[in-house]
């Protein structure tokens, strides 16, 4: 299909655009079955088939439920697009589940949302490489530029890309903060700096919300991540398993996490996720933060203020099949809850619909038992209606046009400002003798760099002994887990491996040579970055884009946005809710050099 289908003739309030909002939704809301209320509580994963068409068999869609089932079976309006395909595909697959939307009972449209997508990140779990999308630094590299301006131009970028293809929430920003190094989450963030991320959040938020000072037809809502803010683990451990369970603050620094949201929720944010984790030793009840009434409405709504939609992380209620593997349900506290109960628990605390879940009827079950009172399923389905409704998705904004798609997605400007970005995002640490920018063609020894690509800045010798020169791309390092899925998180230790920390520094003493490292994560590199001739960090950039900062054909522009720590036993007998905590670092927070200083 690529024609833009007009919105149905107007028949009910909710279906006619000159009413306002709060109208529109009341009336739906009171058309609306128990069924079909309880399946907008729900928000599940789905794929794309084939050249954009529905994956109608079921086992190979996601979960082993195709989106028709979920549309038409179970109620459902809410889906995470995992996968990609090129712009046209995914438009036009957008607009066959718009359809099987439209033709059920009520219409009501259903909204795409996704995890990042305009970065280096390929992780199933939380973002995907940017494939046809623009392709920018991290997170990271934009907190390293530090600049507000560009931050909205990012998010301003992302916005008209996702709404090309029908993408109508973003999954992100992910505001935690990158307070324990060996956590696996923190390319996603902005650092360890509440203050600078607070900072950048507000225009991130302004960039995806696009013109206007709320929400409309030119969104993209946020869902702000990860609340109270997922930085502190235990050891650095990831909530996703069971042994990352706890979050701790023994120093105090709870409210120093919650900065950044205070930020987001005075520049508008509209939705916010719980982590996954558990407090342990706070005034909070220790159980997952999506269980946590203290902090959800506690906190959230009573404190802070918020009346916005809360939706929980993915996969807290059902056990479920990830990549062929049995993963336990992220109900860590309440472990011994039945399925039901902790549905209840969730709504009690304030959640308003369940991420990576796909089951409605125990919503039904809970109100029909009497253990659920259906005015409460009003309120957060209100609150979803209503999301729906500024986002145009009743009306001119169903349908998406798949020759603008194809022509906006990955446009020539778009990836020149992503590419500009890269470059600029570059740290440079060491600069021994004024080595960079490198003069003339020298012959270089590459590890990391495709010599297909250094051609055009050196020439590539298969020896050490013959070059003038050695550049060494290298990533921070980690721990591998034996899980497919944990595998996708790099977490645990941060220092080189023996063997492989001796092969380096023999490198690093036969020729001057260049490191770059990929800090996904603060790594501990004292040793390399005493005998490296020049020391760069990147967070998300191509060879070429790296290559250009060495020649000065680009500056680096960069700032760390963590310290370095010096060695590991820094790091386990930290506190991993303290930012900025070693008295040595190898580097501080906000380290960077420029050429010709």
């Amino acid at each position: 299909m690529t024609a833009i289908l007009p919105p149905a003739t107007a028949i009910y309030p909710y279906q006619d655009p000159a009413r306002p909002v709060d109208e529109r939704v009341r009336d739906l809301l009171g058309r609306m079955t128990l069924e079909e209320k309880a399946g907008q509580l729900f928000h599940a994963m789905t794929t794309l088939g084939d050249g954009g068409e529905l994956a109608d068999d079921r086992q190979r869609a996601f979960g082993g439920q195709t989106v028709r089932q979920m549309v038409t079976g179970k109620g459902m309006t809410h889906f995470n697009l995992i996968g990609a395909a090129t712009a046209r595909e995914m438009a036009e697959w957008h607009n066959r589940v718009q359809e099987l939307a439209a033709a059920t009972r009520l219409g009501i449209p259903v909204t795409l949302s996704t995890d990042p997508r305009h970065a280096f990140t390929d992780n199933p779990g939380t973002g995907m490489a940017a494939g046809p999308f623009s392709e920018w630094p991290e997170s990271l590299g934009l907190a390293a530029i530090g600049d507000p301006d560009l931050v909205r131009q990012y998010a301003d970028t992302v916005r008209q890309e996702y709404l090309a293809v029908g993408l109508r929430l973003a999954l992100h920003p992910q505001i935690d903060l990158a307070t324990e190094p060996r956590w696996s989450r923190i390319c996603n963030t902005f650092g360890e700096d509440a203050d600078l991320t607070a900072r950048l959040v507000v225009p991130y938020l302004h960039g995806l919300r696009g013109p206007g000072e709320e929400l409309g037809p030119d969104s993209v809502s946020a869902v702000v991540k990860h609340f109270p803010g997922g930085g502190p683990q235990k050891d650095g451990e990831d909530p996703h398993f069971p042994y990352g369970q706890e979050q701790v603050y023994p120093g105090g620094f709870f409210d120093y996490h919650l900065a950044p949201f205070r930020a987001a929720l005075a520049a508008g944010a509209t939705q916010m996720m719980p982590y996954y984790g558990k407090p342990v030793g706070t005034p909070y009840e220790e159980v997952a933060f999506g269980f946590n009434r203290g902090i959800v409405t506690g906190l959230l709504r009573e404190e802070l203020g918020f009346d916005g939609i809360v939706l929980s992380d993915w996969g807290i209620i059902s056990d479920s099949d990830i990549m062929g593997e049995p993963h336990a349900a992220r109900a860590w506290g309440v472990e011994s809850l039945s399925r039901h109960e902790r549905i209840l628990k969730a709504l009690d605390a304030g959640v308003d619909q369940f991420g990576g879940e796909t089951c409605p009827e125990l919503v039904v079950d809970l109100v029909r038992d009497g253990r659920l009172p259906e005015s409460r399923i009003d309120v957060s389905v209100g609150r979803l209606l209503t999301e729906k409704f500024r986002l145009g998705l009743f009306d001119d904004r169903r349908y998406v046009d798949p020759d603008h798609a194809e022509a906006t997605v990955g446009h020539a400007e778009f990836r020149a400002r992503g590419a500009a970005a890269q470059r600029r995002s570059v740290t440079l640490l060491k600069n021994t003798d004024s080595l960079l920018p490198l003069p003339g063609r020298p012959r270089l020894f590459l590890q990391g760099i495709a010599p297909g690509t250094a051609v055009a800045y050196g020439s590539p010798v298969d020896h050490p002994d013959e070059a003038d020169l050695a550049i060494l791309r290298m990533d921070t390092p980690f721990e591998p887990r034996h899980g497919l899925f944990e595998s996708f998180f790099r977490t645990g230790r941060l220092d080189v491996e023996p063997g492989r920390l001796a092969e380096i520094l023999d490198l690093l003493d036969r020729v001057p040579t260049v490191v770059a490292i990929h800090l996904d994560r603060p790594a501990v590199i004292p040793e390399i970055a005493e005998r490296a001739h020049a020391l760069l960090a990147v967070y998300g950039a191509s060879d070429e884009a790296l290559l250009d900062v060495l020649f000065g054909r680009a500056a680096p522009e960069g700032r760390l946005p963590f310290q370095l720590p010096r060695s590991m036993d820094e790091v386990a007998n930290g506190h991993p809710d303290v930012p900025e905590e070693s008295t040595d670092p190898v580097h501080p927070f906000g380290h960077g050099l420029t050429y010709g200083a």
